[in-house]
């Protein structure tokens, strides 16, 4: 794309997307490049003097910082310009006019003076003779860490991996300071305006790039004004056939006689007038990207679609005050309704949302914030200023010391934590931008009071890899809000969750948890674990119990447990009998399996072949069935004696050693083991079903409880009546 098309007057193919941008900023004129380049070559009048080059920056930056020290700008151009003389943009201007576009951005979003310094000094170390240790003798340290930030690596050292490991370069800087990132953002928002200039394959690529990663992190960090506009230039490019179609769609509307958002706004200063609410309802009109989307979500797009309406106030109860008029005085579309004043969103984003419908059906959304919220909503970190300085004394005592340090939220922390691990730049490249792509996150508190900040859609395994590091390959299960849960449970804003770990240091992830793992730092661990034992990674994950599995009819069953079994049923088989008396002379007892009663339990008994009474508890699901087939039911009732026999069905979790501490707890309580299986582990849980006799059915429930208190037992039940046949 040529200069011109940068300007406001003459506007390019591209440049089109940025109107809309643009009038949020009360339409401050487009700066003049021609101008500039002229101004550039000329350079600085007298020293003591600021360059004219640089007069839009200093009338930006002075409206929001009307006392600052305008020394070290009029420093860095001088040796910006200087450093750059010579040097030609590819669209003819000279290249001092990109660092002065840059830094104007940046200006006009309210950047304070260290970072517009380093702005105009962005690509002096990459481009020019200027070394990083002449931009700290003369700009100090924190101006050399800002450059050094964004200076590109050389693709000579790094080839192919130069732009993955450029980025990695820059995040891991902006960990340490967000206004990296700012400025990065500020120079790749120029850069697309003026890409006209390129071959279309390598707009595509940059495009994409943008798409992929720049976009979510202006989203991430709240600096809305970049990220719309971003996303018009990038639509513009890969979707020009749908951004010729919203032009088209935006035109039209824009020629219409009447403007419901217009009497929408009249009606809503009324309101707020006649209730003594000073309050300023500004049109927000939608930008190319969000219109797109709501002609897709709506189909036929109508008059109060193409925008929304913004309402000013100066107080944080102003707000609510707004919002109780409008939902009294109109029709308020109550499902439209958002507050993130109470729960802000994790970019620092603060804002009322709702919506009011009109006469005809229309419905407008509404935005309510305060004047300092809507500076934060539109440029997000770029308005705190230097975010690092000690805070004002006003500062101070307006603080509620909730936020510790919202320039370092959630999300940035887990990706310089998972970016260490990853094992190469087209790893990290392909995982960034899949953790990128996540642009919800939600909030879970651990039992200890404190919080877990994860991506919408984490689970358990991701919690506990955000908690514990490598240390999670041990943990066993999980509580959420109190209850267990699967490792694969997937989280909601809000949720407590207890991690249960293991005691074994030898403790391995399963292969599973791959499937459940959403967030990279989980897949990476466990995909670097899993590399490095390939044998252990391999073996059925039934052997993790410490216990050997061997395959019969019904699956795996433990050798020792076919062994329990075998000793007590013998070779036929048999089944104890139990003391029940039978309302048929002659005829034998047997207890059934599916259901296994025991005294007190309400007993009814069936014919089955053989002469042979089946007992069955009465809410057995196989009674049922039985009855409805037209079988006659035989009475049957308990004796006197004490003695029962019972399956009992323990869920654990896995660890080693588990069946032996768990058939000793059984025997300390009196039961005698008649059969034992144990299932295949499946998510690090495992179910054991043991059929035991009691000399005394009063002792069942300590027996339970006792299974219960075995390390890694989390429940312990009667078996469940089923529905196959008696």
């Amino acid at each position: 794309m040529s200069a011109e098309a940068t300007n406001s007057a003459t506007p390019g193919p591209v440049a089109g997307p940025v109107t809309p941008a643009v009038s949020r900023r009360k339409a401050r004129a487009r700066i003049d490049l021609r101008r500039l380049g002229r101004a550039a070559l000329l350079g600085p009048a007298s020293r003591d003097r600021l360059p004219d080059a640089i007069g839009h920056v200093v009338d930006a930056h002075r409206a929001h910082h009307p006392d600052a020290d305008l020394e070290p700008l009029r420093r860095a151009y001088v040796l910006a310009e200087s450093s750059h003389r010579g040097q030609m943009r590819k669209s003819g201007e000279p290249y001092i006019t990109h660092p002065l576009a840059v830094t104007l951005i940046l200006a006009e979003l309210g950047a304070e003076t260290t970072t517009l310094t380093a702005s105009l000094l962005h690509d002096t170390v990459e481009d020019t003779e200027v070394t990083l240790d002449q931009v700290g003798e003369q700009f100090g340290a924190e101006v050399r860490f800002l450059v050094d930030g964004v200076t590109k690596l050389e693709k000579v050292d790094y080839g192919a991996a130069a732009e993955p490991e450029t980025f990695r370069k820059m995040l891991v800087a902006t960990g340490n300071d967000v206004r990296v990132m700012s400025i990065k953002l500020a120079d790749r928002l120029h850069n697309m305006r003026t890409l006209g200039v390129m071959r279309p394959e390598k707009q595509a690529r940059i495009a994409k790039v943008t798409r992929d990663v720049l976009i979510p992190l202006a989203e991430r960090l709240g600096v809305q004004a970049l990220k719309t506009e971003l996303e018009d230039l990038v639509f513009a490019i890969l979707h020009p056939d749908e951004y010729e179609h919203t032009r088209e769609l935006i035109v039209d509307n824009a020629s219409r006689a009447d403007d419901p958002l217009a009497e929408m706004a009249d009606a809503m200063r009324k309101v707020l007038r006649e209730a003594d609410i000073q309050a300023e309802v500004l049109i927000r009109p939608r930008h190319f990207v969000s219109v797109h989307r709501v002609s897709r979500k709506r189909g036929r797009l109508r008059g109060a679609d193409f925008g929304r309406l913004l309402v000013l106030v100066n107080e944080d109860a102003d707000c609510y005050g707004v919002l109780g008029e409008l939902h009294t005085c109109m029709t308020p579309v109550v499902s439209e309704f958002k507050d993130f004043i109470a729960v802000p969103k994790f970019n620092l984003y603060q804002s009322l949302h709702t919506a009011v419908a009109r006469e005809d059906g229309q419905v407008t959304e509404v935005l309510i914030r305060t004047h300092q919220m809507h500076k934060v909503a539109e440029a997000g970190v770029v308005a705190l200023g230097n975010p690092y300085a000690p805070p004002s004394e006003e500062q101070a005592a307006s603080s509620d010391g909730e936020r510790a340090d919202p320039t370092r939220p959630g999300w940035l922390s887990r990706l310089l934590d998972w970016q260490e691990a990853a094992p190469d730049p087209d790893t990290f490249w392909s995982t960034l931008r899949e953790d990128l792509a996540q642009d919800r996150e939600i909030t879970v508190f651990r039992p200890d009071g404190g919080t877990l900040g994860l991506p919408e859609g984490a689970t358990c395994v991701d919690a506990a890899y955000a908690q514990y590091g490598e240390d999670a390959h041990a943990c066993i299960g999980a509580r959420v809000n109190g209850r267990l849960a699967t490792l694969s449970t997937v989280l909601r804003d809000g949720d407590t969750v207890q991690l249960l770990m293991g005691q074994d240091p030898a403790s391995e992830p399963s292969r599973e948890w791959l499937e459940h793992a959403h967030t990279p730092a989980a897949r990476i661990a466990i995909q670097r674990w899993l590399a490095a034992h390939p044998a252990q990674g391999d073996v059925p994950a039934a052997e993790e119990t410490g216990v050997l599995f061997r395959p019969t009819g019904d699956g795996l069953v433990s050798a020792e447990g076919q062994a329990l079994r075998l000793a007590a049923e013998g070779p036929a088989g048999r089944s104890a009998t139990a003391d029940v008396l039978v309302d048929q002379p002659g005829a034998s007892v047997r207890l059934a399996g599916c259901c296994t009663p025991v005294p007190p339990d309400e007993v009814t008994g069936f014919s089955v072949r053989g002469g042979v009474v089946t007992v069955h508890r009465v809410e057995c699901a196989a009674v049922a069935r039985m009855k409805s087939a037209g079988r006659a039911e035989v009475g049957v009732r308990w004796g006197d004696t004490t003695e029962c026999r019972v399956t009992l069905v323990a869920e654990s979790f896995v660890r080693p050693h588990l069946l032996a501490d768990l058939t000793e707890a059984m025997a300390l309580e009196g039961a005698e083991i008649v059969s034992a299986t144990v299932e295949p582990p499946s998510q690090q849980r495992v179910r054991h079903t043991y059929t035991v006799q009691l000399p005394d059915a009063a002792l069942l429930p300590g027996l339970m409880r006792a299974m219960r208190n075995v390390a890694g037992v989390y429940d312990v039940s009667r078996a469940q009546p089923q529905t196959q046949g008696a």
